[in-house]
């Protein structure tokens, strides 16, 4: 394999970790970080993308001691028996659940906004989720055609706002710094990062070469921290954190981050491009979620696809999601933070280091060199920031 080759599929390796990590969670960034400011945010994106890369290395570390096409709950069943594996099942169903939830009570918000507010929001989650759910329904392949125009107008209309929105830029807004209100961003924080379960495919993807996935985590986690840090910039210096439809009203009312725009900027050029940012953010993600779940199911509970249980594989995903969306209003940012600060610090988090620990230390497995250094220190002192972020999490909730 040539150098050129290698390079090529490494940066593609990369830009499959930065695409999965990158998504709807962008719009509750700024919003969770905001009552901390902007250092703060900075310095809490740089210590969850440290974060997110070494247990990404632990991952492929697991990844090199399984067989050909093990998935997270094959990891959990070898290395932590079937108890392990239950709760592998149940955290990825959380996750998974919340994360679709989260998506479909956005997706009604901008539904309404389309049909104005005549159209009641409880409606506007079902019909979004209805629309949607065809394309999981017809299959992968209907996904990744949707998916590939939402993606251009993902990037387009992130760029378009980056140009029109750097001149709205208010530098002073970015020097409030509270450490303390900071740390009640980290759930959020967790989830955005979050692309670890695609390492096993990922390591089959670039051939088993850990030189390459190695890379791929590198950059391709890199991506995220780097857009974020740039949207940061943007809508902490565009909107005030007090006041009418600050930033701080949108969390307190469960809002995205381009939701103040409407308020801020009606009739601009800059609130209908964030709208256009937000449909297509929101949508790739709900896509992606969504379509993931559907498959976990169908794989899990060994149901063939026909399309009569491809329907209620779809009923069973959607229906729930939509029904508690529809009853909790405004959820979005609560969902997500359950999302990132139970599932995704346990199932892409712990999980990891549990089982590189009990691979190394207990089962004594072989065949590849430690892919993260510091011994039983380093898995020590990860662990404890999971459980640090867990007590942020419940302290979160106390807060509110």
């Amino acid at each position: 394999m040539s150098h050129s080759f290698q390079l090529s599929k490494g940066l593609g390796g990369a830009l499959i970790v930065g695409g999965t990590a990158i998504g709807a969670g962008m719009l509750a960034l700024p919003v969770s970080t905001a009552l901390g400011g902007f250092v703060p945010a900075i310095v809490m994106y740089l210590i969850c993308w440290l974060f997110s890369v070494a247990t990404g290395m632990l991952f492929l570390e697991i990844c090199v001691w399984m067989p050909k096409g093990a998935n997270i709950i094959t990891m959990a069943r070898t290395l932590l028996g079937p108890i392990g594996s239950f709760f592998a099942w149940l955290l990825y169903l959380f996750l998974f659940y919340t994360l679709t939830i989260a998506y479909v009570d956005l997706g009604g918000e901008a539904v309404q906004a389309v049909f104005g507010m005549w159209l009641p929001e409880r409606a506007g989650i079902f019909l979004f989720t209805l629309f949607f759910a065809i394309f999981v329904y017809v299959g992968a392949r209907a996904v990744d055609k949707v998916n590939l125009f939402l993606m251009v107008g993902l990037v387009a209309s992130y760029f378009a706002f980056l140009a029109i929105g750097i001149r709205e830029i208010d530098l002073s807004k970015l020097a409030q710094k509270n450490w303390t209100a900071s740390l009640f961003a980290l759930p959020v924080l967790f989830g955005s990062f979050g692309y670890q379960g695609t390492l096993p495919t990922l390591y089959e993807y670039l051939e088993r070469n850990v030189k390459l996935v190695r890379f791929a985590i590198v950059i391709g986690t890199a991506i995220p921290f780097v857009i974020y840090s740039i949207w940061e910039i943007l809508i902490l210096g565009i909107i005030p954190v007090e006041g009418s439809y600050g930033l701080e009203w949108a969390l307190t009312n469960g809002k995205s981050a381009v939701e103040p725009l409407r308020h801020l900027f009606p009739n601009s050029d800059i609130f209908l491009i964030g709208q256009f940012f937000s449909f297509f953010a929101l949508t790739t993600s709900f896509l992606g979620v969504s379509l993931g779940l559907t498959d976990f199911l169908a794989d899990g509970l060994r149901i063939e696809k026909t399309r009569i249980k491809k329907l209620w594989l779809c009923i069973g995903v959607f229906l729930p999601a939509a029904m508690v969306a529809s009853y909790n209003p405004d959820i979005f940012i609560v969902a997500l933070g359950y999302a990132g600060g139970i599932g995704c610090a346990l199932l892409l988090g712990l999980y990891p280091i549990i089982m590189v620990w009990v691979g190394r230390y207990y089962k004594h497995k072989e065949g590849v060199a430690p892919q993260l250094g510091g011994g039983r220190g380093m898995l020590m002192l990860l662990a404890a920031f999971v459980v640090f972020e867990l007590i942020i999490q419940v302290l979160s909730q106390i807060r509110v």
